[in-house]
């Protein structure tokens, strides 16, 4: 029903920026929440930033000041804007969407911070 194509993943020196970009489409009008996620090896996935349908935005902690998340309706893209980024960043980075009671996963694009 909804598919997540994402890009914008690289290796970037610590203290660099990166912005990844998730394109949206099928039943995108259904879509109340999309977000970033990500996942280093050995560890859990975590949520990184979110951004509602109304355009309110959550972040963790670990990433606030650092990271936006936005959106271009027009193209159907959220974007997540990382500057300032800390090797503990390195992860791999997945583009999320939220219809009411089902979640969408992107592919998963690889962030490298290099020190």
């Amino acid at each position: 029903q909804v598919q997540l194509v994402e890009s914008g993943g690289g290796l970037v020196q610590a203290g660099g920026s990166l912005r990844l970009s998730c394109a949206a489409s099928g039943s995108i009008f259904s879509i109340n929440v999309m977000g970033w996620y990500r996942q280093a090896p050995g560890k859990q996935r975590e949520l990184v930033a979110q951004i509602t349908s109304g355009g309110s935005t959550n972040y963790a902690d670990s990433v606030k000041g650092r990271f936006t998340i936005s959106r271009e309706s027009a193209k159907n893209t959220v974007y997540l804007q990382m500057n300032s980024l800390k090797p503990e960043d390195t992860a791999v980075y997945y583009c999320n969407a939220i219809i009411p009671g089902f979640h969408y996963w992107g592919q998963g694009t690889q962030v490298t911070v290099s020190s």
